[in-house]
């Protein structure tokens, strides 16, 4: 199989380390640094998952580097500061129309609404093939309704759900994420196995990739489902940002 992802991405950096003092001149924890760790992230995690996953992947995204920096205990695994950079006018996506959308089994567009892509690029992608994944921060409106399939989480949803209740063709297409307690999809609920979550970082990128995977070897969307919250619990017990290790999923 082969699959295109479209979207932002970043450098994911993990910085562990540990705080026993406050600092002299004020009253702020003195962080002692000692291991970091670094990845692609958004877009870039997707992409590197669908790898490991098997598949033969393309990715167009963004030049400029955004890079996400958290300083984490490493003791208790608690984030004290996400340090971002880089996305102050981050350049969009240009030259669509030279994409061979075509040559791919499935596009999967994974928008942090940085500025990459537009909602008229979007709408424009899903016109251009018949199997389309998105997976977006934007508020949905009717340049999605092309879209095969939606993954949003539950805060996204919570604040963009009173634009459903008039569009029908929704319905059929929207996955909701609930982290822990898995997600719904056509008012059915599919839950997870109780686990000792480190990090959710990452986790809903992982999603995707799993969800897109089996799809396109199955057709089976609630199968899918299934597969894609297994995968997802198998990450978010790893710390940072991990991607799914096909040994781990017999």
């Amino acid at each position: 199989m082969r699959v295109l992802v479209i979207g932002d991405s970043c450098k994911d950096v993990f910085d562990y380390g540990f705080c026993e003092r406050l600092a002299p001149a004020a009253p702020v924890p003195v962080f002692v640094s000692r291991t970091r760790k670094s990845n692609k992230g958004m877009a870039g995690n997707v992409f590197e998952n669908l790898i490991n996953l098997g598949f033969e992947c393309d990715i167009i995204t963004n030049k400029k580097e955004i890079v996400k920096t958290r300083f984490v205990d490493e003791g208790t695994n608690h984030m004290i500061v996400r340090i971002d950079s880089g996305e102050e006018n981050l350049e969009r996506i240009n030259n669509l129309h030279l994409i061979p959308f075509e040559s791919y089994d499935a596009i999967v567009i994974s928008d942090y609404n940085k500025g990459f892509v537009t909602s008229e690029d979007i709408e424009y992608i899903s016109r251009k093939h018949s199997i389309v994944f998105l997976d977006t921060k934007k508020l949905i409106g009717d340049w999605a309704r092309d879209i095969s399939f939606i993954k949003i989480n539950k805060p996204e949803f919570e604040r963009t759900k009173h634009l459903f209740e008039q569009k029908v063709w929704i319905k059929e297409k929207l996955i909701v994420t609930l982290g822990s307690e898995g997600c719904v999809y056509c008012d059915e609920k599919f839950t997870v196995d109780k686990v000792e979550i480190k990090d959710l970082t990452g986790a809903g990128d992982t999603f995707l990739s799993a969800l897109v995977h089996n799809y396109l070897n199955t057709k089976n969307i609630k199968q899918s489902i299934k597969f894609a919250n297994k995968c997802a619990t198998i990450v978010v017990q790893q710390k940072g940002v991990n991607v799914i290790n096909v040994d781990n999923l017999d």
